[in-house]
């Protein structure tokens, strides 16, 4: 153990303790152990002869050898010892698995315990059980290779590694009474989420959150090469972890002499650890910045397999041991006889009677009931989850007298409403607010009269809105935000993440595995829907009179366009009040992932809050009052989705109104982007029928959309006649400029779509080509007198609609 400060050893304060149950003696938890083990070696290797009652032979053996032995023994060590440590305290617990491709020792464990058997009959803990369980793993239709939302007490896959960590922190906020467990392994700590997590605790309050325990499990190797923490000796870690405020204890099992004891006294530690710093924080006898406790284990690398292969080839204590260790079996006599000797090393004869029930004194080392780390509420957050008390929208909306009579910013007015929510939670405190160092640059500033920033560190003089309890989670760090909402939702809480459009992308890959989750999640009987995650994108690449090029790119919303149908949903609310009620619609939504993208800068306001709610429950509509085809066939539709798009779209009306006034012209604006895709694709979708009502049947339709034209087309596939859609977008060209000069860059200028609206209508083909042409005269005027001034001409920024 490293002392640093901030340890003295106290008594864990009774009051967040469950009932205690006995502590097993390390004997027992070593014949657990090794049940573990023999189960989570035989779900890789066997479909028959569960209990190796007669020799081991291929049959026996699954057709296809899959899995990862080489962290299962530790995850296993980790697992007992918190069981032990629950029976001991009462600490309620739950387990984040970082290495979730570890998964058989979980299931192991799962089935001692009893949770299996609970959610499913054919798990029980007899023979039968053992045999579906181990069958089941790596089987078609059975459980898949890593963790997955089918598996018990998981809130985390740990597929794609990296943010376990961040995870765990967000699972335990405002839950002061939780321990939060996080294997973390030392492939996943190469990754720079989990470095940037190691931060975390400067955000999390001893008062008001949960404690988180990681365990950093050195195991030496990745899959084919040793690992960067693993080389580090003692000094080097402990001197790495204290500099990032942690406490370290070391826990070497090729230098313990009963690993199990070890690990014991390392959790005991950090237990006491964490009750003794929070009730030196309950008292405000705390000095300076909290330092947590950490366990750093080192164990051999498929701990318990063979040292060798039939070849020769080195294997436990290297990376020859990551996956399946001997995986010629099939095909080799002595690699088939070296499983046998392997899975007979563990005695199960020792661990199962006859029928293959755990002996007693196994089954006696979980703890019992909603302690189990299976069987703990928070894991099924759903249950836990309750509806947010949202504030009406009336005294927050616009008034809009009329369309475009009004101007405001949607963000700001927005940030008023989400003020008032923080204020009706604060006692229930299961809403906040993740962002990456953008709240007030998004324009929700209003947001921190109602909460302050979190922060557990001491700030300086000019820091403003900082607090420990604060429920705005503010640091640049995409991930570190992704991380800890994905922890608050999971667990049965609600919140929103306000991020610049262009850098969400930076968590890509995150929202890719979350919309797995949630998609197996729907499909689990068992999980409890839980509050949506909610994107709030704003500083869209349209308006970056500070920033430039790299601060230019809608891509989000392609990826979420490929993600399940019952996963994700898009809008583009045009204005404040449509905002208001989007988000509104979002925060009461569940099992989803919603991507709202908004404009922060005054604009106009064209809907009141009536029409707002009626245009955002149809998802699209006709704006009769901005079309010029009296209701009848239009020779061109006018169609727009996103603030800025809108805006430019209505001034196109209003230059055609004068530059050819006989075409009528239809403006449709899409709020639910989805709403484009037929109905038989997404629940989202329009009928055919209304689709028609809105676009048309055969009239060409010209698109000023926000993002890349590709998402527009690919969700118009299998629309009849989608190639009448002519859509203008982002087309990747941008600098530090004018507003007027990006659009026009991206032939999305009120004069390009206004050409492009008279050139493909219906008759106009002559008569058009002479308006066009006009209409590119005036835009290049008004662009040569941007590069001469440095600014937009008054045509541009002082438009308004004139009805």
């Amino acid at each position: 153990m490293t002392g640093v400060a901030e340890q003295a050893v106290t008594t864990p304060d009774s009051r967040h303790q469950a009932a205690r149950q006995g502590t097993p003696h390390q004997d027992t938890l070593s014949r657990y152990r090794r049940a573990c083990d023999y189960l989570s070696a035989a779900m890789i290797y066997l479909r028959d002869n569960v209990l190796l009652h007669e020799p081991l032979r291929r049959e026996h053996l699954k057709p296809r050898l899959l899995g990862h032995w080489g962290t299962c023994p530790g995850i296993n060590l980790v697992y007992s010892g918190l069981n032990r440590l629950v029976r001991r305290s009462g600490q309620r617990t739950i387990l984040v698995t970082g290495p979730g491709h570890g998964a058989p020792a979980i299931h192991a464990n799962l089935w001692l315990e009893g949770t299996h058997a609970e959610y499913d009959d054919a798990l029980r803990r007899d023979g039968s059980g053992m045999a579906e369980l181990v069958r089941r793993f790596s089987w078609p239709g059975g459980f898949p290779s890593h963790l997955s939302p089918e598996v018990p007490g998981v809130i985390h896959e740990g597929g794609e590694l990296g943010y376990a960590l961040a995870t765990a922190f967000g699972a335990a906020l405002d839950d002061p009474e939780l321990l939060v467990a996080c294997i973390v392994g030392d492939g996943e700590a190469e990754t720079g989420p989990t470095a940037a997590s190691w931060q975390c605790t400067k955000f999390h309050d001893p008062a008001t959150d949960g404690s988180v325990l990681p365990i950093l499990h050195l195991n030496g190797h990745k899959i084919s090469s040793p690992t960067v923490y693993a080389s580090m000796d003692d000094e080097e870690l402990v001197a790495y972890f204290h500099g990032c405020g942690w406490s370290p204890y070391i826990v070497d099992v090729t230098k313990a002499g009963s690993p199990d004891a070890a690990l014991g006294e390392a959790m005991d530690w950090a237990h006491a650890e964490i009750a003794g710093l929070r009730d030196r924080w309950a008292r405000g006898e705390h000095r300076g910045r909290p330092v947590w406790p950490m366990i750093i284990l080192r164990s051999p690398k498929g701990w318990g397999a063979p040292d060798y292969d039939a070849s020769g080839t080195p294997l436990a204590g290297t990376f020859h041991a990551h996956q399946v260790p001997l995986d010629a079996a099939h095909s080799s006599d002595e690699e088939l006889r070296l499983v046998e000797a392997w899975l007979r090393s563990y005695r199960p004869e020792e661990l199962f009677d006859e029928s293959g029930r755990p002996h007693d004194d196994v089954l006696g080392v979980p703890p019992s009931g909603q302690v189990r780390l299976g069987a703990a509420a928070r894991t099924n957050g759903g249950l836990l989850r309750d509806d947010l008390p949202l504030p009406e929208l009336e005294s927050h909306a616009v008034d809009v007298p009329e369309p475009g009579g009004a101007r405001a910013g949607a963000t700001p007015v927005l940030g008023e409403w989400l003020a008032e929510l923080m204020r009706r939670t604060e006692d229930r405190r299961d809403f906040r607010v993740m962002c990456p160092d953008e709240l007030n640059s998004n324009r929700l500033g209003a947001v921190l009269n109602a909460t302050p920033r979190a922060a557990s560190w001491p700030t300086d003089e000019y820091a403003e809105h900082f607090s420990s309890g604060g429920r705005v989670m503010e640091v640049l760090s995409e991930h570190l935000c992704q991380g800890w909402l994905q922890g608050y939702l999971l667990t049965g809480r609600h919140g929103v993440f306000p991020c610049y459009e262009a850098f969400v992308s930076i968590v890509d890959g995150m929202v890719n595995q979350y919309a797995k989750f949630l998609k197996m999640a729907r499909e689990v009987h068992w999980r409890e829907p839980v509050a949506s995650l909610n994107y709030l994108l704003t500083s869209e690449g349209w308006r970056q009179e500070h920033n430039g090029y790299s601060h230019q790119g809608p891509g989000f919303i392609n990826n979420l366009l490929n993600k399940k149908e019952s996963v994700s949903r898009v809008y583009l609310p045009p204005d404040a009040n449509t905002l208001l009620v989007t988000m509104r619609r979002c925060l009461a939504s569940t099992d989803l992932i919603n991507v709202v993208v908004a404009g922060k800068n005054s604009s106009p306001q064209w809907l009141d809050l009536d029409s707002a709610r009626q245009h955002c429950r149809a998802g699209a509509g006709i704006w009769e009052w901005a079309s010029t085809d009296g209701g009848g066939e239009p020779d061109v539709v006018l169609a727009c989705a996103g603030n800025i798009p809108t805006t430019e779209t209505l001034a196109a009306v209003s230059l055609l109104r004068s530059s050819a006034p006989e075409l009528r012209v239809r403006v449709v604006n899409v709020v639910d982007l989805l709403t484009l895709s037929p109905n038989e694709k997404h629940p989202q979708g329009m009928t055919e029928a209304d689709f028609e009502a809105c676009f048309g049947a055969e009239v060409p339709v010209v698109f000023a959309f926000h993002g890349y034209p590709s998402a527009v087309h690919e969700l118009l596939h299998g629309r009849t006649r989608p190639n009448r859609f002519h859509v203008h977008g982002y087309l990747e060209e941008g600098t530090t400029t004018t507003p007027f000069d990006l659009l026009a860059s991206n032939r999305m200028s009120r004069y390009d779509l206004a050409a492009a609206a008279v050139s493909r209508a219906r008759g106009w083909s002559s008569l058009g080509g002479g308006v066009a042409e006009e209409l590119a005269r005036t835009r290049d005027r008004l662009l040569a007198r941007a590069y001469r001034d440095g600014e937009d001409p008054p045509e541009f920024t002082e438009w308004q609609w004139a009805g």
